[in-house]
């Protein structure tokens, strides 16, 4: 109740109260930042091997997942055929509608052309239709939704970004955002790896990227890729606000 009375001068007034009492102590507070910034261990190795900016690679053959969304063309189309786009449900099936359903996770376009295909035919011979001519089918990707990279730790937009096959470190990184507690210097790239297969941690030379343009460590994101930001503790709430007042 009493903070709520308070009129925004008398706030601003606290503000600049609380600001003289910290320079009574001058570069304690940055030096505790710097302190805590060196107890942030640094995490992963270089590879130079690794595809990167200005090196990058094409990525490999697409494989379906739930819950992308296919566009099916088919000709000659059946008599009852009345779909153009399906989505990947969870179980791994597409809905062909009077043709069944079809079983596509893990397949490439052109497996899922073909699967369509026979299943088609499948269909018709049951139903005793007659084939004037095979079945052609096209299946393109029309909305990309199971392949992500992600960006946590201290960043503004921690979270999983979609991934479309030239993103790199540096994208993900201002993408997500860098806070003012952020240490990018200390961040490091995590690939997802099968069990009982060794981690693949890769350090991330933030300053070379950005101040340098050394695209040696600046590399190139698949899907599943982490990339981890560390930061030291969140700024109180006395230097919050005399970040905002002070603007």
């Amino acid at each position: 109740m009493i903070a709520g009375m308070l009129s925004a001068s008398c706030r601003r007034t606290l503000v600049v109260v609380a600001a003289v009492c910290l320079t009574l102590v001058p570069g304690c507070a940055g030096m505790g930042r710097k302190h805590e910034a060196r107890r942030v261990p640094e995490r992963g190795y270089i590879d130079p091997e690794q595809a990167r900016e200005l090196d990058k690679v094409t990525m490999p053959r697409y494989v379906v997942e739930p819950p992308d969304e296919l566009e099916v063309s088919i000709k000659p189309a059946p008599p009852d055929w009345n779909l153009s786009t399906v989505t990947v449900q969870q179980d791994g099936m597409i809905d062909l509608g009077f043709a069944g359903d079809v079983f596509v996770v893990g397949l490439t376009l052109e497996e899922i052309e073909l699967k369509i295909v026979q299943q088609l035919t499948a269909a018709a011979m049951q139903q005793n239709q007659k084939i004037d001519q095979p079945y052609r089918v096209s299946v393109r990707l029309t909305n990309v939704q199971s392949k992500y990279y992600y960006v946590m730790g201290a960043v503004r937009k921690q979270g999983r970004f979609p991934i479309k096959g030239n993103e790199t470190v540096l994208d993900a990184i201002l993408e997500a955002e860098l806070k003012t507690n952020s240490l990018p210097d200390k961040a490091y790239l995590v690939r997802p790896h099968p069990p009982g297969e060794p981690d693949q941690v890769l350090k991330i030379d933030w300053c070379g990227i950005k101040e340098r343009g050394d695209t040696l460590t600046d590399y190139q994101l698949f899907p599943g890729d982490r990339v981890v930001v560390p930061g030291t503790k969140p700024p109180g709430l006395i230097a919050t606000l005399i970040g905002q007042y002070g603007q």
